[in-house]
């Protein structure tokens, strides 16, 4: 086994149980490659977990400072020897990674890379992320790998282990869903009987005022300043219920990754392609997440529900201080001109009164058989 700093039986130990200590897959990420890098002693680490498109879902990286991380640009996409550790499901050990006929090269930014071991975390027979070192710390001769052999069976090792604690990770947090999911419905429904009481009552109070208007102004006008009382309650439990039923996974992953994952699982659920890119997106005030997601939501309900769309991209752009969101089709589209008949049908009043209620502007572009785009920009906080 290869003498690192921290090398032999203790080393291991410790690092398989740093990685049982958590419970976030965030944090397990962060602490399998720290520890891979550490054990092994190399410069960098890194660990990607695919999605389906191509790219990663998340990549997390060790040995790299976060301005540097800013700096290298976009994640990578699934390319080169990435890609041949994911689709093939095989070790790579290399002596120098810029030789390989695979390389595809790297931002200016990024770090030089030369020795290179990888290997494919696998649950099964699914290929659920990568893990890789580089640039071992120790004298390299000429032509020779800085990693050997004892080393990619230490990060085998690791890496199965990696897969079980990711697995765990992974499981902890849907039952913490389901479990988050199951309040926020317990919690609806209550918001619900407690607005429709009111409702009820201000609907009554209005009635008696209406009735009385004509006999009895003076008790005519106690009701309806009771009107406005209730009136103003319910207005304040609409307002607790917005604050309650804000979507776990975009206080907790924000606008971009909530909707990452909200395209993802669309395109599995659906046959038509669903898409998502995020560009130079920084995070927006709570209240303009919250309506950006809610409007996605409602364009991506039209277009895989009403439009017959084979393609549906939904984009997320800074503009100045603030974002611009847009969800493109090439579906059967429909006249704009006749905006209250389509309006009502595609839920176009609702995704105005959200983006309105945020400062932003909301633009529709659509033509019979020529597909329809939803722009939404909001200036940001």
């Amino acid at each position: 086994m290869s003498q690192g700093p921290r090398s032999g039986l203790a080393a291991v130990s410790s690092a398989l149980l740093a990685m049982s200590r958590h419970l976030e897959v965030r944090d397990v990420l962060k602490t399998i490659v720290a520890s891979a890098r550490e054990l092994l002693d190399a410069q960098y680490a890194a660990l990607g977990v695919p999605d389906d498109h191509g790219g990663f879902a998340q990549f997390v990286v060790d040995g790299v400072s976060d301005a540097q991380w800013k700096a290298i640009g976009p994640l990578p996409r699934q390319h080169g020897i990435l890609a041949a550790m994911l689709h093939e499901a095989t070790p790579e050990r290399l002596a120098d990674v810029r030789k390989d006929p695979r390389f595809e090269g790297w931002p200016s930014a990024h770090p030089d890379l030369i020795d290179f071991l990888g290997l494919p975390i696998r649950d099964g027979d699914e290929v659920i992320g990568a893990l890789f070192l580089a640039n071992k710390n120790c004298p390299k001769p000429e032509g020779s790998c800085g990693f050997t052999e004892e080393d990619e069976e230490l990060l085998s090792i690791l890496a199965q282990h990696a897969a079980i604690a990711l697995t765990n990770a992974r499981l902890y947090e849907r039952s913490r869903e389901l479990t988050i999911a199951e309040e926020r419905s317990r919690l609806a429904h209550e918001l619900h009987d407690a607005v429709s009481q009111k409702l009820f009552s201000l609907r009554l109070t209005a009635q008696a005022a209406a009735a009385l208007v004509d006999r009895d102004p003076t008790r005519a006008k106690d009701e309806m300043q009771q009107v406005a009382t209730l009136a103003a309650e319910a207005t304040d439990e609409l307002r607790a219920a917005v604050v309650e039923l804000r979507p776990a996974a975009l206080d907790e992953d924000g606008l971009t990754a909530t909707l990452r994952t909200h395209v993802q699982v669309l395109d599995r659920a659906h046959t038509a392609r669903v898409t998502f890119a995020a560009r130079s997106f920084r995070a927006l005030p709570a209240a303009q997440e919250e309506a950006m997601l809610r409007v996605a939501q409602e364009a991506l309900h039209n277009a895989l529900r009403h439009s017959g769309a084979a393609h549906v991209d939904v984009t997320v752009d800074r503009r100045g201080g603030g974002a611009v969101l847009r969800v493109t089709d090439d579906g059967s589209g429909f006249d704009p001109k006749s905006v209250r008949r389509a309006g009502r049908h595609l839920g176009l009043v609702s995704m105005r009164d959200r983006t309105s209620g945020v400062g932003g502007t909301l633009t529709v572009e659509s033509a019979p058989g020529k597909g329809t785009t939803i722009e939404m920009e909001v200036p940001g906080g």
